[in-house]
């Protein structure tokens, strides 16, 4: 959906992901970050999980993969 903006691995296993929700009251905006930062944790030789939440830049549908826009049914 274009919701990552970037994750960066050191060689130590520790992780940084920076990422955004559709918008700052979106319905899982409580859960979807934790639940992101639990499965990476639990990825095989990851030692710690850092997630930034961001709008800057402001998703658009534009950041989603035409798969992503085919399956959600969001055609232009």
């Amino acid at each position: 959906m274009g919701l990552i903006y970037d994750v960066h691995v050191s060689d130590e296993g520790d992780v940084k992901i920076v990422m955004t929700l559709t918008t700052p009251n979106c319905p899982v905006a409580e859960t979807l970050p934790q639940e992101v930062k639990e499965k990476v944790a639990a990825v095989e030789g990851i030692a710690k999980v850092d997630l930034e939440l961001t709008f800057e830049p402001t998703w658009t549908k534009d950041m989603m993969s035409e798969e992503a826009r085919f399956e959600l049914g969001i055609l232009y």
